[in-house]
């Protein structure tokens, strides 16, 4: 087995303090020294590089039924990261070897390898496997391609278009031959959209009537709503949807943080009337088609096809900050904690 002598005996983490109400804020989260336990036969000790902070994150810290468990209160947090394999008693991950693994949210961890996933070599940088070339990228990918079956010519809408998910969308949208039209909240977020080649791009925040702004954006009407938002972004979609439209729901997250039922929007009569298909979906159960992804994705940043935006905070004492950071609209692309 292939081991090395380590004096790293504790590891910092973040916990779960309190269950938020509305926003996050910093007080529900702690950072906590803990020890490490001594490596037995079969696991490694890791330390991340890089851990993801995600909108879904939220929902899990919620003590509801989900299709994930809820975080428990006062344990580490959890989520993507990308860390390096620094002692080892497992002969398939050697000392040395970068894998991704669901243990961030902490600096360092002694692990089995069950969850774990070997990156493979390439020029690219690993945090990557964080953003375009892990699940950020597959959800785009697959919404697109699996759920809305986006073809050449149509009109593609994307809500949260400057975000980890939606950027991606937006450029995958346009390798397929589609008319892109993106919403976001800044002209600094439209500017990066408009470097990307979207067609059209609709700032919510300063446009006054959404439905009108997306109506004169796309006359002809969408083909293809790729919804992150709900809510006056669900409601615009839907009232200028053509017939046989798609919506791949893979988020919303302008609800996230309330505190009461939000109302629905009030044309859902649309969805029969203009018989449109809208499908939700869990990236996760679609992962068995990840290698297709990984080698188109791969392949289009290779080419200089897509690009990969990242938003970095450093340190992990800055993971609760960049956290809150992805509801105040501070990301751009991916959001990321570099470690180490």
């Amino acid at each position: 087995m292939n081991s090395t002598i380590t004096e790293t005996r504790e590891t910092r983490e973040i916990h779960l303090a309190s269950r938020p109400e509305g926003m996050p804020t910093a007080e529900n989260f702690a950072l906590v020294n803990n020890p490490l336990a001594p490596l037995a036969d079969g696991q490694v000790l890791i330390k991340n590089l890089w851990m993801s902070v995600d909108p879904y994150m939220r929902g899990r810290m919620v003590d509801r039924k989900s299709y994930v468990p809820p975080f428990a209160l006062n344990q580490v947090l959890e989520g993507g990261a990308i860390g390096e394999v620094i002692a080892s008693k497992n002969s398939d991950f050697p000392v040395g070897t970068k894998v991704s693994s669901m243990l961030g949210w902490r600096e360092h961890a002694v692990t089995d390898t069950a969850g774990l996933t070997a990156l493979p070599q390439t020029e690219l940088d690993s945090s990557h496997f964080l953003g375009v070339l892990g699940m950020p990228g597959m959800t785009a990918w697959t919404g697109l391609t699996r759920i809305a079956d986006l073809k050449a010519g149509e009109t593609l809408f994307v809500s949260a278009a400057s975000g980890a998910v939606g950027s991606v969308a937006c450029q995958i949208g346009k390798l397929m031959g589609a008319r892109v039209i993106a919403s976001v909240g800044s002209d600094e977020k439209a500017e990066l959209l408009r470097s990307y080649g979207v067609d059209a791009i609709i700032n919510y925040k300063t446009c006054g009537n959404l439905t009108q702004a997306l109506t004169k954006a796309a006359p002809e009407g969408i083909d293809v709503y790729f919804e992150n938002v709900g809510g006056e972004h669900l409601a615009a979609a839907l009232s200028n949807m053509k017939d046989h439209g798609r919506i791949a729901v893979c988020g919303m997250i302008s609800q996230y943080n309330d505190t009461a039922p939000t109302p629905g929007p009030d044309n859902l009569a649309l969805i029969v009337m203009r018989k449109l298909k809208l499908e939700g979906f869990i990236v996760s159960e679609h992962w068995a088609h990840y290698p297709e992804f990984a080698a188109k994705m791969a392949q289009w940043l290779a080419e200089g096809k897509i690009k990969a935006e990242q938003t970095i905070y450093q340190g992990l004492e800055q993971a609760p900050d960049a956290f809150i950071g992805l509801f105040e609209g501070k990301n751009r692309g991916k959001m990321l904690v570099k470690l180490a």
